[in-house]
């Protein structure tokens, strides 16, 4: 009898530690963040809205509009939802973090407020934040639409490669890079002409930087971090990086050429100055930091800061840690980082992208996706997936994530390419060529 009384009260106990959580977003990186979350000691229940066909298999998913703020406030009360994870960068940009604070305060966002997710929000912004800071980017001036004839000046008399960068967000699509001087000129016209809608009225134009991409990945709360795995993703849509930009093709981690060398300079050089800067701006920043990096000789310096987690890194990332990543969380709200040690696989990780046929143009929706049973320890992580009672079809551009883990990165390419043979839909795209520059 005395041992079922102290049983019951240990389970309350342990009960009132748990908690009801909600993630927005329906990409495979809110497949990645609900796979993880799902298994935190943490979790009472989880719930993904909207989700995909994915992501129904780790929580429940949730028909709700992730731009409606009220809508999403009222589910929380209804179902007790503690805690919301933002995936994607819109809803910071349009001020959740802040409706919440303001209506609902006993509610945690993880994500920083309207101010400071303008570090992604606006490139202008950013540029400013580092410049600031003495955190090493590339040299920019921003232009807008009665600046016209001085932003074309400034082209003239710049060398190429050039860089042109809308200032707000235009959906991984606002960042052009190219080498002949007119062209250059008549995409200058265009962008303030309103080819990336108000995202581009404003255009940055930047400095080319000749090096190799990479990018780290911090949890903070704006007075203390940890780092989390860095990654290295691949955009364009042909193999040899060729063709247009996309969301991403793939992704390895760790990257094979930050050492521990290169990893002190981003730490000292980038990401305590960013820390630093958000302190000293008094800035609300509870969430994830993206700091897309690049390495020009021995150097780090940032390309652009995103205010939640990439996509597909988070599919290479989050798999490698074996910490609790609801603790981590948990203990950014609660101001304890510091007391916390983050824990990952030293195994690399590489996510193979299947996307649509015709991607990242126009591509057709609604077709049946076959998985084979067995998937030799991969991971699967559903990006434009949709279930329903006919069974699974593709419901986007980027269809699914293959995740695989060896103890190099070539082999798990290789494991992640043998499972999308595997996988069937029509019109079905990969790159093969993952990791080819490491």
């Amino acid at each position: 009898m005395f041992y079922s009384i102290v049983s019951v009260f240990c389970a309350k106990i342990v009960k009132t530690y748990m908690h009801r959580i909600l993630i927005l977003g329906s990409g495979g990186r809110e497949h990645a963040l609900a796979w993880k979350i799902c298994q935190s000691d943490l979790c009472q229940k989880l719930y993904t809205a909207p989700g995909n066909g994915g992501t129904s298999s780790v929580s429940q998913n949730v028909d709700l509009d992730i731009s409606n703020f009220r809508q999403i406030a009222e589910f929380c009360e209804w179902k007790n939802v503690e805690f919301i994870i933002v995936g994607p960068e819109q809803p910071l940009v349009d001020g959740i973090v802040d409706y919440f604070l303001e209506n609902h305060p006993k509610i945690k966002v993880f994500g920083p407020d309207k101010q400071a997710a303008q570090l992604e929000g606006s490139k202008d912004f950013a540029n400013q934040f580092m410049a600031k800071y003495n955190i090493p980017t590339a040299g920019s001036k921003s232009f807008e639409l009665d600046q016209l004839n001085e932003g074309l000046e400034h082209i003239r008399n710049s060398k190429g490669p050039y860089v042109l960068k809308a200032d707000g967000l235009a959906a991984g699509k606002g960042v052009l890079i190219i080498e002949d001087q007119e062209e250059a000129l008549i995409a200058f016209k265009e962008m303030l002409g309103g080819k990336f809608g108000k995202a581009s009225s404003k255009v940055v134009i930047e400095e080319f930087l000749d090096g190799i991409e990479f990018s780290v990945f911090v949890l903070t709360n704006g007075k203390e971090y940890v780092l989390l795995p860095e990654a290295k993703d691949y955009k364009r849509i042909g193999e040899g990086d060729q063709g247009l930009n996309t969301g991403g093709m793939g992704a390895v981690s760790p990257v094979p050429f930050v050492d521990e060398n290169m990893m002190k300079k981003v730490k000292d050089r980038i990401i305590q100055p960013t820390i630093n800067g958000f302190k000293a701006e008094n800035m609300n920043y509870t969430g994830f930091v993206f700091i897309g990096l690049i390495k020009v000789g021995e150097d780090p310096y940032v390309i652009e800061y995103n205010c939640r987690m990439g996509d597909p890194e988070t599919e290479v990332v989050i798999p490698r840690i074996e910490s609790d990543l609801m603790e981590l969380i948990q203990a950014a709200f609660e101001y304890n980082l510091s007391e916390k040690e983050i824990k990952t696989t030293s195994q690399s990780a590489c996510t193979v992208m299947m996307v649509s046929g015709g991607y990242p143009e126009k591509y057709e929706k609604g077709k049946s996706i076959e998985i084979p049973e067995k998937c030799n320890g991969s991971l699967i992580f559903h990006a434009g997936t949709k279930s329903t009672k006919n069974g699974l079809f593709t419901n986007g551009g980027r269809v699914l994530a293959i995740t695989s883990f060896n103890d190099n990165f070539q082999d798990a390419v290789i494991q992640s390419m043998n499972l999308a043979d595997k996988i069937n839909f029509e019109n079905k795209f990969f790159r093969r060529d993952i990791g080819f520059d490491l």
